[in-house]
């Protein structure tokens, strides 16, 4: 407990201090960017007060420090939890499963210092900046870029090849760099060599066929001259554009022959169609993996870093997870211990209540809900309030039986006897012999989540598109089966995360069950 408090605590400090030094720290910066980004989050007004942040905060450095007073005077552990503990850590295959959950959760944490577009640090004129942790954005004229681009914000992958090749600076990027969202990749292209009359993609045994091109400027993207080459030679159309970008040439070749051209540019054509580089593959999007450019696992249809995608899925899932379980939890118990303790006519009428929501088809609820919501206010946190409010129910039954069983026990009548008001004897009393229950419930309650949100977001109702989401790029890979490296790294992961989360509930619902340890004997 003085571990998570800890950790809370130091979360909430870390998300003031920023937004008040305006500063952007890993994973604490979330609370304030959602704030700003969901307009019902932040007040009326340019630039509107942002409410949510500061109550995330408020929340997150309270219950820490709560948690870490509590731990200091709650004394020794309790055995049963130590021997639940330890039988835990002796099934093997839900212990490890758990390290891993906590290793990605830590690398999900990391946030823009493993995943982003923005450098990490930038040497330039002599000193040293950190554009990653900085709220502000930098532009071009701040490194000694002039013209149209001037105002414009930093390519920082750019930006380390010019400094670089010019020695005037040095640019540090995340392991990965680009953002899961909203960093659309130029056409990737591969070095395409002539053997035997036939050209090649580098390495290759077989020739090329497909679409290559000859550039003005390959950092740029400028195309020269643009080929369709089958089996190896040419064999199609042509395009050609001048520096400008004005198309000026056309033509057509059969089996490597030219039959027709036309040109329109200035200048002489000889000296237009002398290539000014080697001959390129282009690689159109989703394109496939290119660990020489950083595309480890490809990219989307729409231009997408496949790993940095599956990076930003990742944090998603985690972070809806801590946001969604505090609340379903607090709901559920509080209704079904009072359903249980209380019973009567309050028990009968929340029964009812739970029994119409059971009886309606969940998802298709949730995707009308999620229609109805304009996509101005769409966003992770409008999507997990629709989730709650069908998600709280599945344990209402367990703690009211719980409830039931533990009422007439001889420890609640004394502690009745002793003058306890309601809520101590079910918060202070009760709650704690349901703990069994609650715990293996966890990792089956965050399946259900992953499951959740990667169908709304795969069948088109959930989050937006700048939220990197698994069932988006599922979707991506059904709609484009000759990419199999979009639907094979999602299907990976995905089933992954839920076989880990798997096993590590079934270690617990094994370690927690109660005719291994109990209270009683």
């Amino acid at each position: 407990m003085k571990r998570i408090g800890t950790v809370l605590a130091l979360l909430g400090a870390l998300a003031a201090a920023g937004e008040i030094l305006g500063l952007e720290p890993p994973t604490a910066r979330w609370f304030f960017t959602a704030s700003r980004e969901v307009p019902w989050l932040h007040t009326a007004g340019d630039p509107g007060w942002p409410w949510f942040g500061w109550f995330s905060v408020a929340i997150l450095i309270t219950s820490g420090l709560t948690m870490i007073v509590r731990a200091w005077g709650g004394g020794h552990y309790n055995p049963v939890t130590e021997a639940r503990w330890r039988r835990f850590r002796a099934i093997r295959r839900g212990y490890a499963s758990l390290v891993i959950l906590i290793l990605l959760g830590g690398v999900a944490a990391l946030d823009q210092t493993v995943v982003g577009k923005r450098a990490l640090a930038v040497h330039y004129d002599g000193k040293w900046i950190f554009p990653a942790f900085v709220a502000r954005p930098y532009k071009n004229a701040d490194f000694g870029i002039g013209g149209d681009k001037a105002r414009a914000e930093v390519d920082y992958r750019a930006l380390k090849s010019r400094l670089e090749n010019a020695g005037t600076g040095r640019v540090i990027m995340p392991p990965v760099p680009f953002d899961p969202t909203g960093d659309t990749l130029p056409i990737g292209t591969r070095d395409l060599e002539l053997r035997d009359g036939l050209y090649h993609e580098s390495g290759a045994v077989y020739p090329y066929s497909g679409m290559a091109a000859t550039f003005h400027d390959g950092d740029a993207g400028r195309i020269q001259l643009r080929h369709t080459l089958r089996n190896g030679v040419f064999s199609g159309p042509v395009d050609g554009w001048n520096a400008d970008g004005d198309r000026v040439y056309s033509g057509d070749w059969a089996f490597g022959r030219l039959v027709s051209d036309q040109y329109t540019g200035s200048g002489d054509k000889a000296g237009f169609l002398k290539w000014q580089g080697g001959l390129h593959a282009l690689k159109f999007h989703p394109s496939p993996p290119s660990p020489d450019t950083g595309n480890w696992l490809g990219t989307t249809s729409q231009g997408y870093d496949v790993l940095a995608y599956l990076y930003g899925g990742l944090q998603v899932n985690f972070k809806a997870s801590l946001i969604y379980l505090p609340i379903i939890y607090l709901i559920g118990i509080t209704i079904g211990l009072l359903m249980g303790y209380f019973g009567g006519w309050f028990d009968l009428i929340v029964q009812r209540i739970i029994e119409v929501f059971s009886n309606m088809p969940f998802l298709f609820i949730v995707i009308i809900f999620s229609s109805m919501v304009p996509d101005r206010f769409k966003g992770l946190p409008v999507i997990l309030t629709i989730l709650v409010v069908f998600g709280w129910m599945g344990m209402t039954f367990l703690m009211r039986t719980a409830a039931y069983r533990d009422r007439e026990r001889d420890y609640i009548a004394a502690v009745r006897v002793l003058g306890a008001s309601t809520p101590r004897v079910i918060f202070r009393h009760l709650l704690p012999n349901t703990v069994a229950i609650l715990v293996t419930l966890v990792p089956f309650t965050i399946s259900g989540l992953i499951f959740s949100l990667t169908s709304l977001d795969y069948l088109g109702f959930g989050l937006p598109p700048e939220y990197a989401t698994w069932g988006r790029l599922m979707q991506d890979g059904i709609a484009n089966l000759s990419a199999p490296w979009l639907v094979t790294s999602t299907f990976v992961v995905l089933v992954g995360t839920l076989v880990l989360i798997t096993f590590v509930g079934e270690a617990v619902r094994e370690a927690f069950d109660p005719k291994k340890f109990t209270y009683y004997r």
